[in-house]
């Protein structure tokens, strides 16, 4: 598994405000859905992307079929496919999304040349993390396994 800098990964997770999530489902108990309703409760604007969903609403926003179809502004693209579709997603959102800043592929999630064909470009690349766990994790509502400590903290 790639390192990342608890650094690195506030920096980005601070600095995104908007956030697609491709291949988000509308099933609660899927790990997109949640992961995506956590996002959004937690003041992102989640965008869903997914083409079986197409047209349906979804954390207040409408689900489009492809990056090619948002009309904000995208941050960060969170990648809830297999590996394999990795590289025509990560060059749709190069084409489609001007101001794109991170891609962010979920675990289990890798493309070592689409990571490096994005880095290239400029953008970050996170591979096999979640940004919900990274986030509990960094603002202390996680140890370090990803389970709940069940202890409040006076923390900043």
């Amino acid at each position: 598994m790639t390192q990342y800098s608890d650094t690195m990964l506030r920096d980005v997770l601070d600095r995104t405000k908007v956030v697609a999530v491709v291949g988000v489902s509308t099933n609660p108990v899927r790990p997109s859905y949640f992961v995506a309703r956590y996002l959004k409760l937690k003041g992102f604007r989640v965008l869903p992307v997914n083409p079986a969903y197409q047209g349906t609403q979804l954390f207040g926003e409408t689900v489009v079929g492809s990056l090619d179809d948002l009309t904000a502004s995208v941050d960060m693209i969170d990648i809830f496919r297999r590996s394999d579709a990795v590289p025509d997603i990560v060059d749709e959102a190069l084409t489609a999304l001007p101001h794109l800043r991170t891609i962010w592929m979920q675990i289990g999630v890798e493309h070592a040349e689409a990571a490096a064909k994005a880095e290239a470009r400029g953008i970050t690349v996170i591979q096999n993390r979640c940004p919900k766990i990274e986030y509990q994790r960094l603002h202390g509502e996680l140890r370090m396994g990803g389970f709940a400590t069940g202890v409040i903290s006076s923390k900043l």
